[in-house]
């Protein structure tokens, strides 16, 4: 007799990571979207949710004075399956901060297929801003849908020799992105791997610098004021300069 297969876990909010000193309000939320497997309903690992935390304390500490809360979500499955994938999670994700917190703006931020998940999310009200990193965008019949990031703002960033999710087919995706929106801009991290662990300090400051801008209307860093003015494909090759974050905004 075959056995009926248990039903999914329920996708999960990651406790609140805010800092000393935060804002005593929320008044603005990032979502954490984790990297996965391609396929398989196996629960996510615990390494996962971890791997996320120091990422998410360092955009709490860059957004503490203006309120910012940071959740990791914890996805239903590892995998990206039919009827559960981490898309679906997100948008699930986005309607519990809605209920939580209320009406203020949300920026979905996934690495890898979490990428992905942040992209196609954006669709959801409460989003204003996602930021894609190493986005997984595997080839199929028909292209990844674009439309939804319509009226956002959208960073993806990318290393030059990642080998497991294809620097070209995320610059396609800005390419088709930027002729409906905009306000989108990529950049490119030369001769970082998919982890960004090589230049790990530019890329986090890049992400704080994008999230704070996008959500609270601070001015941006000139490097990316400038990425998402300039045309294709110079807005959409930026590359991630050594020692960004270091220097005084100008």
């Amino acid at each position: 007799m075959a056995q009926r297969a248990l039903p999914l876990p329920a996708a999960r909010l990651g406790r609140a990571v805010l800092t000393a000193g935060a804002a005593p309000e929320v008044s603005g939320v990032v979502l954490l979207l984790p990297d996965g497997e391609t396929d398989s309903r196996r629960r996510p690992s615990a390494f996962s949710y971890a791997a996320q935390l120091p990422f998410a304390r360092t955009l709490a500490r860059a957004g503490q004075e203006d309120g910012l809360a940071v959740h990791v979500v914890r996805y239903r499955t590892r995998g990206w399956n039919a009827g559960a994938d981490p898309a679906a999670d997100a948008h699930w994700a986005a309607d519990e901060v809605v209920r939580r917190y209320g009406d203020i703006p949300l920026c979905l931020v996934g690495h890898g297929m979490g990428g992905r998940a942040a992209l196609r999310g954006a669709g959801h009200t409460a989003v204003n801003s996602v930021l894609a990193m190493a986005p997984w965008l595997p080839e199929g019949p028909e292209p990844e849908p674009v439309k939804q990031l319509a009226g956002r703002r959208v960073l993806i960033v990318h290393g030059t020799n990642d080998a497991r999710t294809d620097p070209e087919l995320s610059y396609r995706l800005a390419e088709r992105a930027k002729k409906a929106n905009r306000d989108t801009c990529r950049f490119e991290v030369h001769s970082d791997g998919h982890a960004l662990r090589q230049h790990r300090s530019e890329v986090m400051a890049l992400a704080s610098d994008f999230i704070r801008g996008s959500l609270f209307a601070r001015s941006y860093a000139r490097p990316v004021a400038d990425a998402f003015a300039a045309p294709p494909p110079l807005g959409l090759r930026m590359p991630l300069a050594a020692g960004f974050g270091r220097s005084l905004r100008h």
